[in-house]
């Protein structure tokens, strides 16, 4: 094989981590040649709704797996955060690259961080799982919906719309963008979003030359890790839309995982951690889930997609 396709969402985020993995494989296979193919898929349509109230799972790349499916690429590029749990028969997320930093980054144009925003200051993010714990944290804060690509969301900071915003740490790192006043946001006070940071590479199962290709970009500490925190979420039955969060730390053979799952407004927050070793990652990930939903995050979860789909 000499040539491939790689199927990506046109932002510039995605553009970018599609590009870096064609850099990669073509610095690794000398002679091979990579090619784009950009999709637009229903989460970059619908950008006048906030994320959660959009519905449905794999809002990101179910377009992008049909492209896979009917073999106008062979391989796709995902966030893995963005990825159901489940996923269409013949394919898989096969490989995981090594992972960038899972945290969120506050931006604002004028206060230092989280503690200095003033009383009732307006904060943007779409997600819930952030605005559950920035409400937790600031009660008093106000939460207002933020869609769009990374650029465009801190153009409105800039621009004065919000005091301050909240995203992925990695997705700043990766385009390079900055903000006047950046305060990382972090375990253990804020954890992540389920595999926030990590890329995950999907491919026809079958389609060995492809994997062969992949193999030399997959890293074992993210798989462990990817795979507890998507155990977790799989337990659950939650999707990426949904106010919870999961922390993974790994030391040698020892994976130590943390669970968080909160009412919209950061109330009724409930955690819960679990230990062992990486061989039973996936397994500890639902274990957890288990432990959280006994505890109370069944009656909040519920309620959140109650309240969601009205």
């Amino acid at each position: 094989m000499n040539k491939l396709t790689i199927a990506t969402r046109g932002s510039a985020l995605a553009l970018w981590q599609a590009n870096h993995i064609k850099d990669l494989l073509e610095a690794e296979h000398p002679g091979l040649t990579v090619d784009l193919l950009k999709i637009k898929t229903k989460g970059d349509k619908i950008l006048d709704v906030p994320l959660a109230k959009v519905g449905g799972k794999g809002l990101f790349v179910k377009e992008i797996e049909e492209a896979l499916l009917d073999g106008r690429a062979q391989l796709a590029v995902h966030s893995m955060k963005d990825v159901p749990t489940e996923l269409p028969d013949g394919l898989e997320v096969g490989i995981i690259p090594e992972r960038e930093a899972s945290t969120d980054t506050l931006c604002s144009v004028k206060y230092a961080g989280l503690e200095e925003l003033p009383q009732g200051a307006l904060v943007g993010t779409s997600s819930l799982r952030r605005q559950s714990q920035l409400k937790a944290l600031r009660p008093d804060l106000r939460i207002e919906s933020l869609r769009g690509n990374v650029g465009t969301r801190v153009q409105k900071l800039l621009d004065g719309e919000f005091d301050a915003i909240v995203l992925a740490t990695a997705g700043l790192k990766r385009l390079g963008m900055e903000a006047p006043h950046m305060e990382i946001l972090g375990p253990p006070d804020f954890l992540p979003a389920v595999a926030q940071g990590a890329l995950g590479i999907e491919f026809h199962s079958e389609n060995r030359e492809v994997r062969d290709l992949l193999a030399f970009l997959d890293h074992e500490h993210t798989r462990h890790q990817v795979l507890a925190e998507r155990g977790f979420l799989t337990g659950l039955d939650g999707g990426c839309q949904v106010p919870i969060a999961a922390w993974s730390e790994i030391d040698g053979e020892h994976l130590r995982l943390t669970g968080f799952v909160a009412d919209v407004d950061g109330s009724k927050p409930i955690r819960r951690m679990v230990e062992g070793s990486v061989e039973h990652a996936w397994d500890l990930g639902m274990i957890l889930a288990g432990q959280v939903l006994e505890a109370g995050g069944k009656a909040i979860l519920d309620a959140v997609y109650a309240r969601e789909t009205k």
